[in-house]
C-alpha cells in the first residue's frame, strides 16, 4: 500500500492480514477492546479474536469463532445452522468480557456472556431466532412481517454495556433492547425508524437500510443510511423513537438521496454507500465506502449536509473510488472500507475491498 494516500490526518499505518495460512476475505467487521482486536472475517464466514492488537502483517488467532479452526471457512461450518456456526458475520460489539456478533445471513445476533476461549465456542444466547438451529428471515421465511422478536439481515450492532441496539438492516429499522438478552428470541423494547414492531415499508424521512448504529456516552446516536446516501443523527436516543433524525449527514433534506449528491466526484459534503460511523473526541468520523474514504467532522453538525474538515483514505475531497492511483489495482489505497473503530488516538479499518485490515495513529 502507498500510505501517503491515507493523507496527513494519520501517522504509522500498517496492514493486517490475518492469519498467514488463510487470510482474510472481505472482513466487514473490526472491533477493539480491552487491548483486544476483533474482527468478521465475512467472507470467510468465522470470527477472530486477538488477546492483543497485532502489531505485524500476519498473526495467528487466539480464538475463532464459527469454524473448528482458522483454516475452516464454509457458511455455517459446511453443515446446518447451530449455536457455533455463522453465515457472513458483520457488525461486531465487545466490551472485553462479553462479545456480540450480528451473524447477517443466518438472520440472527450471537451473545456470549463471557469472552470465549476456546475454538468453535457456542454461543449463550440468540437474538432474531426461537433457537439455534433456526434462520430464515423474521422466523417464517422470505416476504413475512417482522416483529418484535425477528431479524432480517441485522448487519451492525452497539452496546454500551447494558443496552442493545441492532441496525435490522433487511426490516430497515433499529431494533432497542434495555438489556443484552439473558434469553433466546427476547422481545425488542423499541423501534427507530418505524411507527410499530410490524411495519416494514418506510417513508423518506426513516433510515432506509440501516446498516450500522452508534451511540456515544452523552446518549447521541448516528444511524448510517447506505441507501440513501446519507447518516441519521439525534440528540438523544430516546428521541429516535417518536421523530426523525435532528440532522442528516450527506444529504440537504429527507427527500434528497443522490449518489454524492448526483455530482461526478464526491465533495467535502457528498456520501456513497454509507456503511458505518463512529463517535471520536467531540466529532464524528463517516466511513464513506462506496469513495473509499472516512470523512472528519471535528464538531457534531448543527444542520443538514455539515462540511467535512478532513478525509482520511484519499488525497483530497474530490477523489473517489475510481481514480489513477486504482487504475492498475485497488491496493495501493483503501477499497470500498466497511467499518471503522478507534481505540485511544488509534483507528482501525476494516479495508474490505482489500481484503485487509489498516490501523494508524490519529493525527485529528
Amino acid at each position: 500500500m502507498n500510505f501517503e494516500t491515507l493523507g496527513d490526518q494519520v501517522e504509522n499505518p500498517y496492514l493486517f492480514r490475518g492469519p498467514e495460512g488463510t487470510p482474510f476475505l472481505a472482513p466487514r467487521g473490526v472491533y477493539v477492546a480491552n487491548g483486544m482486536l476483533f474482527v468478521s472475517d465475512t467472507g470467510r464466514n468465522r470470527v477472530f479474536i486477538w488477546n492483543q492488537l497485532p502489531s505485524s502483517e500476519f498473526a495467528e488467532p487466539d480464538v475463532v469463532l464459527g469454524q473448528s479452526d482458522s483454516d475452516s471457512v464454509g457458511r455455517n461450518a459446511g453443515g446446518v445452522v447451530t449455536a457455533d456456526t455463522l453465515q457472513y458475520p458483520s457488525g461486531i460489539w465487545s466490551d472485553g468480557e462479553k462479545l456480540l456478533v450480528a451473524d447477517a445471513w443466518n438472520h440472527r445476533v450471537l451473545v456470549w456472556h463471557k469472552m470465549p476461549t476456546r475454538n468453535g465456542q457456542p454461543a449463550d444466547v440468540v437474538i432474531g431466532q426461537p433457537d439455534f438451529t433456526s434462520n430464515q428471515p423474521n422466523v417464517e421465511g422470505i416476504g413475512k412481517d417482522p416483529n418484535a422478536k425477528t431479524l432480517n439481515w441485522p448487519y451492525g450492532l452497539y452496546s454500551d454495556g447494558t443496552q442493545l441496539w441492532i441496525a435490522d438492516t433487511g426490516n430497515r429499522r433499529v431494533l432497542y433492547f434495555e438489556e443484552i438478552p439473558t434469553k433466546n428470541y427476547s422481545l425488542a423494547d423499541g423501534v427507530i425508524g418505524k411507527p410499530d414492531m410490524n411495519t416494514r415499508d418506510y417513508e423518506n424521512y426513516e433510515p432506509i437500510w440501516p446498516y450500522s448504529v452508534k451511540v456515544n456516552s452523552s446518549g447521541q446516536i448516528i444511524v448510517s443510511d447506505t441507501q440513501f446516501y446519507r447518516c441519521h443523527f439525534w440528540n438523544h436516543f430516546q428521541e429516535a423513537f417518536e421523530k426523525p433524525a435532528d440532522i442528516i449527514i450527506g444529504q440537504p433534506d429527507f427527500d434528497a438521496c443522490g449518489q454524492n449528491q448526483f455530482g461526478l466526484f464526491p465533495s467535502s459534503r457528498s456520501l456513497n454507500w454509507t456503511y458505518d460511523a463512529c463517535f471520536y473526541k467531540g466529532g464524528i468520523l463517516v466511513n464513506d465506502t462506496g469513495n473509499s474514504r472516512i470523512l472528519w467532522f471535528e464538531k457534531i453538525p448543527e444542520a443538514n449536509n455539515p462540511i467535512a474538515i478532513a478525509v482520511i483514505g484519499k488525497r483530497d475531497f474530490t477523489t473517489g473510488s475510481e481514480n489513477s492511483e486504482t487504475v492498475m489495482g485497488t491496493s495501493s489505497s483503501l477499497y470500498w472500507p466497511f467499518s471503522i473503530t478507534t481505540a485511544d488516538s488509534k483507528i482501525v479499518i476494516a479495508d474490505t475491498g482489500n481484503h485487509r485490515i489498516v490501523i494508524a495513529d490519529l493525527l485529528i
